[in-house]
């Protein structure tokens, strides 16, 4: 940039030995000199990146902050609201449901029509008008509305996740990436963790001046603050990535090549892999953590508020963990390691909670650190095999498939809990057959992977010469 700003400098003393420029021309240089700031203004300095990553992070603040909010209130719904568990899960399981299609289209719709910013805005809109129906049903004792808010708060929070990878890769590709998606699901559990240290105790301080459901209602609208915040972090960050897409000139599609729905059944076995276990690792996580405060205090005999604590282990684990594991994996590579040491180990974490007497802080600390190990290895991937202008249809999809799992396993793992008297013995080995279903798909990347010479588990050295090489031939 110094060398620019001189080369600059001359040609300003020397304008009299050249053509006169027209009053366009003139204009024109000038807009381009100040659209080339220096320093911590320049999108492409790591410290005006890191800025853009403060508000990608918060992005998912209010959407994970608010998913959870059952979950930490979980004795508090079935009592004042006289639910079931089975009706219980149906709360998350319907948050699924659509997404098994509008996730996969929201993602389509970033890349063919919204772009990332319009997209980001819209999808929060949608996620904070579902939150609020949800806090509202909640206070008219209204069940059947709360489904509808939580039906429409999932269609907006899981394709903000989508706009929030894409946003990733659009500003780390080849840099921090890991880090990057380690730092963003840090946050957004941390979200989560607040969630559950907070919500019992905010519901005992307004139980004091409501009764009953209207004390819920209220708490849950005053969750929506934390929706509201994640909002004002979307424009922010879609002004900078504007203003950043201005200076740079950025083409996010060298190719000109148009994004199509039907482009995702052209996409290679890894992603589809990479899918399968979306789906398999991570609804032996979501599942288990909304049941968690029933199964703790079942088999551990902790209190409410002390099955809460155990329970938000994980997430408070993975918002101090991931960040450190994607800088780990950002300097080792071999991504597709780090998911396979990943699963093992959380299905070592769900033998130790069922079959031993062993504190269950030991267990749920081991899939805390799993499950950061996986998000910051696993996601990736995806921007590995998949090109860039087609990345929120795979982003989408992935999303989809993986609501699909949650939405039915969710069910079942209910009905499980509800027939087997509080035995909670098989629905953890039902969680821990999807978790060798995500270690046989693994297995299967990685054979794949080595049989056609791929660098979905190289190091970053070995990957930047095998993408110099490809850059190489294609040139050719």
């Amino acid at each position: 940039m110094a060398r620019e700003d001189e080369e600059s400098i001359v040609d300003n003393e020397q304008v009299e030995e050249q053509p006169e420029e027209t009053e366009t021309q003139i204009r024109g240089r000038q807009d381009n000199e100040l659209e080339l700031p220096s320093g911590c203004c320049m999108p492409t300095s790591k410290c005006h990146r890191f800025q853009a990553l403060i508000f990608m992070c918060l992005l998912g603040f209010g959407s994970y902050f608010c998913y959870d909010n059952p979950g930490a209130l979980q004795d508090v719904f079935k009592r004042e609201l006289d639910l079931s568990t089975t009706q219980f899960t149906l709360i998350y399981s319907i948050y699924s449901w659509p997404n098994v299609v509008l996730c996969f289209l929201g993602g389509f719709l970033i890349d063919r029509l919204f772009g990332i910013r319009l997209g980001t805005i819209i999808y929060m809109l949608i996620l904070l008008v579902g939150q609020l129906i949800f806090a509202s049903g909640a206070l008219l004792d209204a069940f059947w509305l709360m489904i509808i808010g939580r039906f429409i708060f999932g269609i907006g929070a899981e394709s903000l996740a989508v706009a929030q990878n894409s946003y990733a890769v659009l500003w780390f590709k080849g840099k921090e990436l890991n880090m990057v998606f380690g730092l963003q699901l840090s946050v957004a559990r941390f979200g989560s963790t607040v969630n559950f240290w907070v919500m019992q105790p905010i519901y005992d301080y307004v139980s004091k001046f409501y009764e009953s459901y209207r004390a819920l209602g209220v708490v849950l609208l005053l969750a929506t603050i934390t929706c509201v915040l994640s909002l004002l972090c979307a424009l922010i960050l879609g002004w900078m990535d504007k203003r950043a897409e201005r200076i740079m000139q950025r083409n996010n599609n060298p190719s000109g090549e148009i994004p199509k729905l039907l482009d995702v059944f052209t996409f290679k076995a890894p992603f589809w892999m990479v899918s399968i276990i979306c789906v398999a690792y991570y609804v032996a996580i979501f599942p288990f953590i909304a049941l968690g405060q029933k199964f703790f205090m079942d088999r551990f005999g902790f209190t409410p508020k002390q099955a809460n604590t155990v329970d938000s282990l994980v997430y408070l684990i993975a918002a101090v963990s991931s960040p450190i594991f994607g800088f780990i994996i950002d300097k080792v590579g071999r991504n597709v390691s780090w998911v396979f040491c990943a699963t093992i180990t959380t299905i070592g974490a769900h033998l130790l909670l069922t079959f031993t007497q062993l504190t269950p802080y030991l267990g749920m600390s081991i899939m805390g650190l799993s499950y950061s190990m996986l998000a910051a290895s696993l996601w990736p991937l995806v921007a590995l095999i998949i090109p860039e202008f087609q990345l929120g249809t795979a982003y989408g999809f992935c999303q989809s498939v993986q609501n699909l799992g949650l939405a039915v396993i969710t069910n079942i793992a209910g009905i499980i809990v509800d027939h087997s008297n509080h035995d909670h013995t098989w629905v953890q080995l039902f969680f821990i057959g999807w978790l060798t279903i995500a270690m046989i798909s693994t297995c299967v990347i990685y054979a794949y992977d080595k049989k056609h010479r791929g660098n979905l588990n190289m190091t970053p050295a070995q990957r930047l010469t095998f993408v110099n090489s490809a850059n190489y031939q294609n040139f050719e």
